[in-house]
């Protein structure tokens, strides 16, 4: 019940975008572990291999990347699945084009000082917004980047 009133508390972007939000964190993590990367890679954007990027973005766009950001959030919390950086950021990746918000997706590697082995992360930002997976790059090193500027695309 409390989840319930704490819902209908919510902005009226959240209350339709979280079920289908929840849906696709569902889709993107049965693509992830049923096709190769390879696959994937050319419907995540342009690879611009290891450089960063930044875009600007409108005031609209920006406060509706933090709508995204907030909604794939809350939807990854309620998954029977593993919603862990990737699938978020593949979700995050679908609700950004469908917006028309130019984004950045990075992979990112570090390593555990302690056992040696590699860690993997996945993150998205659109403009000065992490959309998913947070501040990646204060702890991981850039090992791919695909990119989505929909302001060059022909309308």
């Amino acid at each position: 019940m409390r989840r319930t009133v704490s819902l209908l508390k919510k902005p009226s972007f959240t209350k339709v975008w979280l079920l289908p939000t929840w849906l696709m964190l569902g889709i993107s993590r049965l693509v992830i572990l049923t096709i190769t990367f390879r696959r994937l890679a050319p419907y995540l954007g342009h690879s611009v291999g290891l450089q960063s990027y930044t875009q600007l973005l409108t005031t609209e766009q920006e406060r509706r990347a933090i709508q995204i950001a907030h909604v794939i959030r809350l939807a990854s919390r309620y998954t029977p699945w593993v919603a862990n950086c990737f699938p978020q950021a593949v979700t995050a990746r679908l609700l950004l084009g469908l917006f028309r918000i130019p984004y950045a997706l990075y992979f990112g590697l570090t390593r555990n000082r302690e056992s040696g082995e590699f860690k993997a992360h996945a993150w998205v930002v659109a403009g000065r917004v992490p959309v998913s997976g947070g501040h990646g790059f204060a702890e991981y090193t850039v090992v791919g980047c695909y990119l989505k500027n929909t302001r060059s695309e022909p309308n």
